[in-house]
């Protein structure tokens, strides 16, 4: 007899119906960590290896000895594929933030009224700069198996966080702007503070800096250029947290580093925050992390990539190094101001490897600073412009009212 009721006919039919099986559990995954990955505590590690590197070079008397030990640390463990990682996002942009506070830190309007009369000549050394940047660019786009945005961005000089975010965004080669910006930078920390040293030694006429010889007798402890080492402290991470916030919010180009030096700057101009600069071992520390961010970039995959046009891409940066030290002579010679200076005020890019051989070497980090920062907001500017200027037949995206390219038929089989 047939179910009548709906409860019935259910019942029925869920009889009816076959069983699934029980899911099996999910197995664990077990996470393998990849050959050349870095953990937290290797990290800490190969930092200290860094800094005892640096306290091995400052006996020696290397110029810069944490920037440059540390760099070629982290080249030497990126090329012998025990390093593939970047270094930590967090230490990253920490070091970055104090690098910029100490950088606004210099910023005195004592200091800026000093640098007022050397305005129109840093103004023409800025666009000169940029404009042989971009001619060495073309000429290698012209030359070379490079595309024109690749070459012209890879190039620049300075904000090499900035220009390599706005590569995709632009048509160019990442990996290659990527590899052409730090190679760059590579170039300019490597030789920026042994010329500095050099002339400061046939000179002896460079001006009075912040470093950590500016502050002698500093103790272990003795972190920040005041006294009161508590307050200096804190005012520095208030700097620091506060100045990349707003640099995030303002979207400024590498918010890490023009936010805190910002921020830093207002400080430094109401004369009411006590001194704040990062000094002694805290200072050491952020150069190792800045010569450690450099060196590891320079893997073996990226020299892989890039091996074909290695000689062309060295040729044109050597013109433009040689062509800013040229500049940078004309500039002291004109200014009166002292040749190594005017050189580190003018290389091309590697701010915070720069700022580091200008503490290291008794520079004049005021005038390093300003100059720096405002090529650096100036390329970040007017890039993407010159890029435009330079490329105006690149094929428009396949979209509203873009015609879609036309297909060469006569490579199709029927």
């Amino acid at each position: 007899m047939a179910p009548t009721s709906v409860r019935e006919r259910e019942s029925a039919d869920t009889r009816e119906l076959p069983r699934a099986p029980a899911p099996k559990p999910a197995p664990e995954v077990t996470r393998v960590r990849t050959p050349g990955s870095v953990s937290a505590r290797r990290w800490a590690l190969i930092i200290a290896g860094g800094y005892a590197a640096g306290l091995v070079g400052s006996a020696l008397g290397v110029p810069s000895p944490y920037l440059l030990a540390s760099l070629l640390v982290g080249a030497v463990l990126a090329l012998s594929g025990r390093i593939r990682d970047r270094l930590p996002g967090p230490a990253n942009r920490t070091s970055q933030a104090l690098v910029g506070a100490l950088m606004g830190s210099h910023l005195t309007p004592s200091a800026l009224m000093s640098a007022a009369p050397s305005a129109l000549p840093l103004t023409a050394v800025t666009a000169a700069t940029i404009g042989l940047s971009v001619a060495v660019a073309w000429f290698l786009a012209r030359k070379g198996r490079i595309s024109r945005p690749s070459a012209v961005l890879g190039m620049m000089p300075g904000g090499s966080a900035g220009i390599v975010t706005c590569a995709d965004e632009l048509k160019a080669d990442v990996r290659l702007v990527a590899f052409n910006q730090y190679l760059r930078v590579g170039l300019v920390a490597t030789t920026a503070p042994l010329l500095a040293h050099w002339m400061a030694g046939a000179s002896s006429s460079g001006s009075a800096g912040g470093g950590s010889g500016s502050w002698p007798g500093l103790g272990l402890f003795h972190l920040v250029a005041g006294s009161d080492q508590v307050t200096g402290l804190l005012t520095l991470a208030a700097v620091s947290v506060a100045g990349v916030w707003a640099g995030r919010r303002l979207r400024l180009p590498t918010p890490a580093l023009i936010g805190p030096m910002l921020a830093a700057l207002v400080a430094t101009m109401s004369g009411v925050i006590p001194a704040f600069a990062p000094a002694g071992m805290l200072q050491d520390v952020v150069f190792v992390l800045v010569g450690m961010d450099v060196g590891v970039r320079f893997t073996r995959e990226a020299l892989r990539r890039v091996r074909g046009l290695l000689p062309s891409i060295l040729a044109g940066m050597t013109a433009v190094c040689l062509g800013c030290a040229g500049m940078a002579w004309i500039f002291a010679k004109a200014t009166g101001t002292p040749l190594m200076d005017a050189y580190l005020a003018t290389t091309p890019g590697g701010i915070n490897a720069v700022l580091a051989a200008a503490v290291s070497s008794h520079g004049d980090v005021a005038l390093v600073s300003t100059v720096q920062s405002l090529r650096l907001l100036v390329v970040m500017l007017v890039t993407p412009m010159i890029i435009r200027r330079l490329t105006p037949d690149r094929p428009k995206p396949v979209g509203a009212g873009a015609i879609p390219p036309v297909r060469d038929r006569s490579r199709v089989r029927p």
